[in-house]
């Protein structure tokens, strides 16, 4: 992967973003531009905004305050949670779901479910019940469906969270090869070694505020810890889960 972005005008961009449920404040003056072709990681401990912040990028939580802007041209885009909801039915019905939302015909709907399991491995396992999977399984039937509305810009939620060391492994190298094929990817990991490997930019969270915006090979620089907070110093250590 070349991992080189786009440096023209962003695809999204935040502006003094807030988030507030009730009195309490999940994110904080956010600002953020995302560029084409960018690979970036949300990183923070548990409770630093994370998710919160995949879902107002996604479009499904409005800021309490500030603005979510999109280019002209926006990206196509679909969203991966922690634990994908799957329909009781076959897995190549789940996949086939997604295009046919989008007014695809349903058997050409069928058709494209069908490239988009050989894509992530599952083709034999196209009849099976979908929550009959293993985890991982599972997980690769997401980025199917994901990848079935041909997304440019992908939003991921702990996306090997829970899974074995062979399943990431596999969940891994399709979010590396969807990278390699131009998409656009932000998501958010607990697993540093996955964002050493994956991302180009990390964004470190603090309590709702971004403590660090840097390219990943910055980010993972410890000559550059005194620039960050006591926090981040903690996490990077693996001492702040």
């Amino acid at each position: 992967m070349s991992g080189a972005a786009d440096v023209g005008n962003p695809v999204l961009e935040l502006k003094s973003v807030d988030v507030f449920f009730g009195r309490v404040q999940a994110l904080a003056g956010i600002a953020l531009s995302l560029h084409a072709g960018e690979r970036l990681a949300l990183v923070g401990a548990n409770g630093s905004g994370k998710s919160t912040l995949l879902r107002v990028l996604h479009g499904l939580l409005p800021p309490t305050t500030g603005q979510l802007r999109r280019s002209e041209s926006a990206p196509r885009q679909a969203m991966l949670f922690q634990r994908p909801y799957l329909l009781r039915t076959s897995a190549i019905n789940n996949v086939a779901l997604a295009p046919w939302l989008r007014g695809t015909p349903w058997r050409r709907a069928k058709k494209e479910a069908a490239e988009a399991l050989g894509r992530v491995g599952l083709s034999e396992l196209a009849q099976r019940s979908a929550r009959a999977l293993s985890g991982g399984q599972q997980q690769r039937l997401a980025l199917a469906r994901a990848w079935s509305v041909a997304p440019e810009l992908l939003f991921l939620d702990e996306p090997t969270a829970s899974l074995d060391p062979h399943a990431k492994r596999e969940v891994e190298a399709l979010m590396a090869a969807f990278a390699g094929d131009g998409m656009t990817l932000v998501f958010a990991s607990h697993n540093l070694g996955q964002v050493k490997r994956l991302a180009t930019r990390v964004l470190y969270l603090e309590q709702g505020r971004v403590g660090a915006d840097l390219p990943v090979h910055k980010f993972f620089d410890r000559a550059l810890l005194p620039t960050l907070s006591p926090e981040a110093d903690l996490f990077l250590k693996g001492e702040l889960s």
